[in-house]
């Protein structure tokens, strides 16, 4: 059995995996919905949220005091990276967890992104997304092979304590977090507009969350891996209707996601216009599968096929 921590900058997630060949067979999921970028003030991580991090660290290490664990490893995405206190909070959950943290740089969460997904979705050409709490990471891919990564610090969480007053946003902030999305997505090289995104690759919580939330709009029937951009402007517009009844779906598919679903998607949904997206395709597979895959063949405990 091998693990893996992910402290993300919404949730902090320990999975435990078997390894099978050359494949990882996820065995136990455990996760704290910690929200670790609320406790960021002024770009530092407060003593509150580092306290945060370490109690659900301490929580994950009870539980692998009673699984016998090969390796563990430990990793953080937005949540250290995008701070000035990095080393200062690595160093105190060192102290109080003993857990060694591997802070990843944006193009490095999004390479594992992408190789996490190959496990499951076929991806020839095209462009991945990860919606974070604290950043979104794409990566753009063609004959199989990635041409460039790009990380913008937006996420899910930091997008509705930057721009939400509510549980659920105005139509008028909605249209603030596009601009702002959109204002990022300029940033990036304009060479990229022709790599063909018709189909995005989603990864992380965030679309998973939302692809739950399509069954439940659509019925049990739906596509439970992909959904189009339309059934995205749908779900979105929930909170412009009955904002009771938008907050019970919501709850019923992601109650962890309630002030950060909608956010996320509206992320979703203003990349998938700029690059002229009609689907998504949800991997159930990403950054921490092609994290500890890297690892493990590092260390020659998997061969790469």
């Amino acid at each position: 059995m091998y693990g893996v921590i992910d402290l993300g900058s919404n949730t902090v997630r320990l999975v435990l995996y078997n390894v099978n060949g050359s494949a990882l067979e996820p065995k136990l999921s455990k996760k704290h919905t910690a929200g670790l970028v609320g406790y960021v003030k002024k770009r530092r991580l407060t003593p509150e949220g580092i306290k945060k991090a370490v109690d659900v660290l301490h929580d994950f290490k009870m539980i692998l005091e009673s699984v016998r664990v090969e390796r563990l490893y430990v990793f953080a995405t937005a949540s250290l990276r995008n701070i000035e206190n990095t080393l200062e909070v690595t160093e105190e959950i060192r102290k109080h967890t003993g857990f060694d943290v591997d802070v990843l740089s944006g193009r490095e969460e999004a390479v594992f992104d992408y190789y996490g997904a190959l496990q499951t979705v076929d991806m020839h050409d095209g462009l991945l997304v990860d919606i974070g709490g604290g950043s979104t990471e794409l990566v753009f891919y063609q004959n199989n092979e990635i041409l460039t990564t790009e990380s913008m610090q937006i996420g899910s969480l930091n997008a509705y304590t930057s721009f939400i007053s509510d549980l659920l946003p105005t139509p008028a902030e909605r249209k603030r977090i596009e601009k702002e999305v959109k204002t990022k997505l300029d940033l990036i090289p304009a060479s990229c507009k022709h790599i063909p995104a018709t189909a995005i690759c989603g990864v992380g919580g965030t679309v998973r969350a939302s692809c739950r939330l399509n069954r439940e709009l659509n019925g049990k029937d739906a596509p439970g891996i992909e959904y189009t951009i339309n059934d995205l402007q749908k779900m979105i517009e929930l909170a412009d209707g009955d904002r009771k009844t938008a907050i019970s779906y919501i709850l019923n598919v992601a109650p962890e996601r309630i002030h950060t679903l909608i956010p996320g998607m509206i992320i979703l949904q203003t990349i998938a216009g700029y690059y002229g997206s009609k689907k998504v395709i949800i991997s159930r597979s990403g950054v921490r599968d092609g994290y500890l895959y890297h690892k493990l063949e590092t260390a020659g405990v998997i061969r790469p096929v």
